[in-house]
């Protein structure tokens, strides 16, 4: 929880041509009735420029191309729209491009393609190491894909990005937690976890409606979600997202059919990483269970993690703790990843 001020990333979302695959969560309407082949000059110059005006302090910019299989595009069109950034990185308003993509489109031929541009980050679609689950889900990849495409990678100054999932058909606790520990040996620079939820138009939705696949519930996505974070941090993997980026689709109940969405899914997760924090110092600390009164201290951008949606956390605590009195003190100078407690001192940090 770093906080460094992020970069502005520019979003330019781009058609699904490029993605050689049905996967059986991804919403197979929406790529068939995608229109465009490509944003042209005059689609990206406007959205550059909109989006330079949100700058403000940040001292980076990078253009994202998101929504698509980056390398998997046809050569003319990752050339055009490589070119059509050029410019805005001459001019230095863009630092970087980063796009994400398969992990099985990732060669020497891809990369050298590259290679002239500015590429600050490639996102590989990992989803999972474990083979049976990733033939289940439909991918066309298997997990020694991934292990070369990060091999190759790691040849070139890009920051390496993974994107995995969680509640995936035939994945389990035990396959989760080993994929996630094979992905973390693999030392890619961060991490965005997704759980699965079930998309109109899929054929997650088939298997959905005739009782083939039972989709995690929040509660459940919370839990493990929770588990992987902490198995990449231990091995100080940047975890940049957890939860599926909200939109027009994903607030429509007539296409999110089942599933464990949350608008504030990552907020969640690190609201239970407080919350374990909290407790694991007391039962730690048999001085604390003594007193009758206990000030947590945080970071004010830490605040709502600690309390919980809706004062959960503090709820939670009185329940575990009755003979506790608990206050939440303010620090700017504490790190926004840790939690002070003190009978009057903030002395002791998590």
């Amino acid at each position: 929880m770093d906080q460094t001020i992020k970069p502005l990333v520019i979003p330019v979302f781009i058609p699904h041509s490029g993605c050689p695959h049905q996967c059986a969560f991804c919403n197979q309407t929406i790529i068939t009735n995608q229109k465009s082949r490509v944003p042209d000059k005059i689609a990206i110059q406007h959205i550059v420029t909109q989006y330079l005006q949100y700058k403000g302090k940040r001292e980076q910019v990078e253009l994202a191309f998101f929504g698509g299989n980056f390398l998997g595009l046809p050569r003319e069109d990752i050339i055009q729209l490589l070119d059509l950034v050029q410019p805005y990185i001459h001019t230095e308003k863009i630092d970087g491009i980063r796009f994400s993509t398969r992990p099985d489109t990732i060669t020497q031929q891809t990369l050298d393609l590259i290679r002239p541009y500015t590429i600050s980050a490639i996102e590989l679609g990992v989803q999972s190491m474990n083979d049976e689950v990733l033939s289940k889900s439909k991918r066309g990849h298997t997990g020694m894909d991934t292990i070369k495409a990060i091999h190759l990678l790691k040849g070139y100054p890009f920051k390496i990005g993974v994107q995995v999932m969680v509640g995936l058909p035939g994945d389990y606790e035990d396959s989760l937690f080993e994929s996630t520990k094979k992905v973390a040996r693999l030392a890619p620079d961060f991490a965005r976890i997704y759980p699965l939820v079930v998309l109109k138009g899929s054929l997650m939705e088939q298997w959905y409606s005739q009782g083939k696949y039972h989709p995690l519930s929040l509660e459940e996505s919370i839990q493990l979600v929770k588990r992987m974070y902490r198995i990449f941090k231990a091995t100080k993997i940047d975890i940049i997202r957890m939860g599926l980026q909200a939109s027009d689709m994903m607030e429509d109940e007539s296409m999110v059919l089942a599933g464990p969405w949350h608008p504030a899914f990552g907020h969640l997760v690190f609201s239970e990483l407080f919350y374990d924090r909290v407790c694991h110092k007391i039962d730690q600390s048999p001085d604390l269970l003594k007193s009758e009164s206990l000030a947590l201290i945080v970071h004010p951008k830490s605040e709502s993690r600690l309390r919980g949606d809706k004062n959960m956390n503090l709820k939670r605590l009185g329940e575990r703790y009755p003979c506790l009195k608990v206050s939440i003190h303010l620090d700017a100078t504490m790190s926004a990843d840790q939690v002070g407690t003190s009978q009057g001192n903030p002395k002791f940090l998590l």
